[in-house]
This record gives C-alpha cells, structure tokens and sequence, in this order.
C-alpha cells in the first residue's frame, strides 16, 4: 500500500521486539536503529534465551538493548541486566507500582524501564483502570508503552482502537505497539500527543523471531 508522504514534528524513534538472530541484529544496527529488544519470557515464541546466551547479548554494541520482561522476579531482572549488558527493563505483566518503585531502586541508575500498559476492548472499565494508572502516585519509569491486551502478553500482530489514547493526558513519553504497519502507519495522524517511539514486532516477521529486514527498512523510510 502506497502512502502519501508523512510529515512528522519530531520523526518518532524505531524498536525491533522478539530478536533471535545475530546476522539480523547486526543489519539494524547498520540501519541505525534506536531499540533491540529481547524477549526474557520463558512462554513467548521469541524467548531469546533459546537463541542467544547472556553474553552474547552483552557483546551487542548498542545504547538501546531492552530486555522484555512479564511478571519476573526482581533478582532474575537485575541478574539479566548485568549479564546482559541492558540499558532497559520493559515490564510487559501485571507489576504493581510497588514493584516497579522496588525495582527502580536496585537498578542502576543509567537504566531505564518501560512499563506497559495493555489496552483491550474500549469500554468504560478499561477505560477507568488506564485513567487510574495516570492520576495515582505514578511509578518512577522513563516511558510508557501502548499494546494490544492478549493472554501471549504481546506478538500478537492485532492492533487496538488508537482513539482511546486521545481521551487522557500521557505524563510520560511513550512507545506505541500493537499491529503497526505500512498499512496503519498514517492513521498515526490522529493521535493528538504523538508516539515518542514505534515499536514493530510480529508483522515484520518471516516466522517468530525471524524479521523482514528489507521491510523494516522500507517501513522506516515512511517516517523519516
């Protein structure tokens, strides 16, 4: 689908979730992207540990290694973070804010986290708990990301309704995530606080943990 060109105020930055395989990782490096993430959960298709060793991970030069993590224990999250050499813990469960506080604690401080906050059908309770999340002692995190709410916690290629994001004011810079393609790129328009980063994942892929680099790059031509 050809889309007429896009003007941003600030062309907003580009992760890669679920990455696997070195050779690929390389190749978006090269193409000067601003977040790798890896997965850290066990049930995921893109668990990175049944591909890549903490090491190897850490020998990965780049300032935006992110590490996904669902509902883990705090010392495994500090062990992966030194071992792996992250510069971002992304909190994709059901962590409390007494847990991210915790967390934010014994993390160095040079790391960031990203919580996100998983958004289902547009109904007045969901509407609720995300209006909450906003208005009530805010836990110390860098960024928040907007997801499709599933049982996979993510990966699932299915976008949510964009518009709900209009009704609240977002404290914090975030990352939007959730079916995002060539398709749907332009519908971005209607957001009124725009997306600080785009994050792609299941729909740039040839299978689980395998990424179509020529079409991740051709994406990233759209915004910048």
């Amino acid at each position: 689908m050809n889309l007429p060109p896009k003007t941003f105020n600030l062309p907003p930055q580009l992760k890669i979730c679920g990455l696997t395989k070195p050779d690929q990782i390389q190749e978006l490096i090269s193409m000067s992207v601003d977040f790798l993430g890896f997965i850290f959960y066990e049930k995921s298709p893109r668990y990175v540990l049944n591909h890549l060793s903490m090491e190897e991970i850490s020998a990965i030069e780049h300032r935006g290694k992110t590490g996904v993590f669902v509902n883990e224990e705090t010392d495994l999250i500090l062990k992966a973070v030194q071992q792996a050499g992250l510069n971002f813990v992304q909190l994709h469960g059901d962590e409390s804010n007494h847990f991210i506080a915790g967390l934010r604690q014994k993390l160095n401080p040079e790391v960031g986290i990203i919580k996100v906050i998983r958004i289902g059908d547009i109904d007045s309770d969901n509407k609720d708990k995300i209006a909450q999340t906003f208005t009530s002692n805010l836990p110390p995190v860098t960024y928040y990301l907007f997801d499709t709410d599933s049982k996979a916690f993510g990966g699932t290629g299915k976008q949510f309704d964009w518009s709900i994001l209009n009704e609240f004011d977002i404290p914090l810079p975030y990352f939007l995530s959730g079916g995002i393609s060539e398709e749907n790129i332009g519908n971005i328009d209607t957001l009124k606080q725009q997306p600080f980063a785009l994050d792609i994942n299941s729909k740039f892929e040839t299978e689980p943990g395998s990424k179509n680099i020529d079409r991740i790059r051709k994406f990233k031509t759209l915004f910048q």
